[in-house]
């Protein structure tokens, strides 16, 4: 699949849910209302919609949420997605999890041919971490990482950057990852939905976060990808990697190779953007599964070349995105 500007479309990312065991302040807000069962795509749907694209050229699926690992019977779509791997079709199954049930899923995660995982954690501080989630149990998380690691899995953190928050202990961060053999990536708050604080007052570009990792660590550019977006650095004190996602400091966009699918089958083929095709609508109408690699080629021929995101005072009122982050899929 080839869009309007000659990228070729090479990455899914599913939203399996939109409801999530935390709050995280800059994701979502507390009350959140989240969607009724029957607005949501079942497993089923979700699997043959993912099936679609992989016949069309996809060769990397990142499950997501919400939390993701909160979805009912998960397992089942993860182990009938990770056919794919085994007849080659698919090169990569991964998934970006809070981490607050991988205890209970890491070992079948591995059995199912998924190989490493990305796990969202701001803070070692179990205090901080409380206030940036509202509801998570950090030991908890801290317990999913070493179940991970023991069944194999490799992981990466990503952690978003945000002032006044976290700002003080990223180095402490990087420093505990490459203890444990795990690369890090930093993120920049994105523009998305309407949360309970200001996002201008803690935006935090990620060229400062890099400025003064730099004075405690020895960087190192590299062109080691993952398909994402992260551009890396080696650390030559631990042998591990630092990404940077940089959606509004250095905009990356013109290799984008990725389209979003929500749960309830949209796909955004930016995720600064509003325009989307429904493939539910598709999915569930007759002889919907015939009508998807149709309506997956037209939406493919509508990508943007970009997204327009803005933080500041002026536009903190208004969300470059009006969905929030949980809804499309981090």
């Amino acid at each position: 699949m080839i869009d309007p500007f000659g990228r070729e479309i090479s990455y899914l990312r599913v939203s399996v849910t939109d409801r999530c065991d935390f709050r995280c302040t800059y994701c979502m807000a507390e009350n959140m209302t989240f969607l009724p069962k029957k607005d949501v795509l079942s497993l089923e749907e979700l699997e043959a919609v993912t099936a679609a694209f992989i016949r069309k050229g996809v060769r990397k699926v990142r499950l997501t949420g919400g939390e993701p690992l909160v979805r009912k019977g998960i397992m089942s779509l993860i182990n009938n997605l990770g056919l794919y791997l085994q007849s080659g079709e698919l090169d990569e199954l991964t998934l970006t999890t809070n981490g607050s049930q991988l205890s209970k899923y890491a070992n079948g995660l591995k059995a199912a041919g998924v190989k490493r995982i990305n796990v969202s954690l701001d803070t070692l501080d179990p205090h901080k971490f409380k206030e940036i989630t509202r509801w998570g149990n950090l030991d908890k998380v801290l317990e999913g990482l070493d179940a991970a690691q023991k069944a194999g899995l490799k992981v990466k953190i990503n952690t978003v950057a945000v002032r006044g928050v976290n700002d003080m202990e990223l180095d402490e961060m990087v420093r505990w990852a490459g203890q444990r053999d795990m690369d890090i990536t930093f993120i920049e708050t994105m523009p998305m939905g309407e949360i309970d604080e200001l996002r201008s007052d803690r935006f935090l570009s990620l060229e400062e976060v890099k400025e003064k990792l730099s004075q405690s660590w020895t960087l190192t550019s590299t062109d080691y990808k993952t398909g994402g977006p992260a551009d890396y650095v080696d650390v030559a004190e631990s042998g591990t990697k630092i990404g940077f996602i940089t959606p509004l400091s250095h905009n990356f966009c013109e290799s984008c190779n990725r389209v979003r699918l929500t749960c309830t089958g949209m796909l955004y083929m930016c995720l600064g953007q509003n325009d989307n095709a429904d493939m539910k609508k598709i999915i569930r109408s007759e002889n919907g599964l015939e009508k998807l690699d149709q309506a997956i080629e037209e939406a493919i021929s509508r990508k943007p070349k970009g997204h327009d995101f803005v933080i500041d005072r002026e536009h903190d009122s208004t969300p470059a995105v009006g969905r929030h982050m949980s809804v499309t899929g981090g």
